[in-house]
This record gives C-alpha cells, sequence and structure tokens, in this order.
C-alpha cells in the first residue's frame, strides 16, 4: 500500500511538472516573437539602407556633374564673364 504522503507528493511533483512545461511553452512563445519581431526591423532597417546607398549614389553622380570641368568654365565664362588670358598677359615670376 503507498501511503497518502506519497501520494500528495507524486501529486505534487505532477503538478509542478506541468507547471514548468507551461512556463517554458510561454517563454518560448514571448521569445520567437521577440524574435520575428526583431526579424522584421532588421528587413525595415537593411530596406532602408540599400534606399539611402541608393540616393548617395545618385547625389555622388549628381556631384561629379556639377563639379566637371566644361561645366565650371561654362559658368565662368557666361555667369561670371570670366576668360583665359592671353599669351601677352602671362608674367613669369623668378624667385
Amino acid at each position: 500500500m503507498v501511503s497518502a504522503a506519497v501520494v500528495q507528493r507524486e501529486e505534487r511533483a505532477g503538478l509542478e511538472l506541468v507547471w514548468c512545461s507551461l512556463v517554458s511553452a510561454f517563454l518560448i512563445i514571448h521569445s520567437t516573437h521577440a524574435c520575428r519581431a526583431l526579424y522584421a526591423q532588421l528587413q525595415d532597417l537593411e530596406s532602408s539602407q540599400w534606399y539611402l546607398h541608393e540616393d548617395y549614389g545618385r547625389l555622388l553622380l549628381e556631384q561629379s556633374t556639377w563639379a566637371s570641368h566644361h561645366r565650371v568654365e561654362k559658368v565662368a565664362r557666361a555667369d561670371l564673364g570670366m576668360q583665359a588670358p592671353d599669351l601677352a598677359q602671362f608674367k613669369v615670376v623668378v624667385q
């Protein structure tokens, strides 16, 4: 015969096992949710990075266009009235 104390101890152990299983299940659910949320955030950040990289490439192209030698010379002549000096205007300075 099994005493009442042994049965009670086994029931208590069974309840503790069920409790631990439930806690473990909820922790797994929480960690899975957190992982998915972080992965979604990572995808958003990678998408933003891609767009920023694309914009940076466009800005570099625009900068090189604005700073091209031909354009600078054209603006200097048309807007600023500048011109290249004649050879007679050159002076050589000797130290």
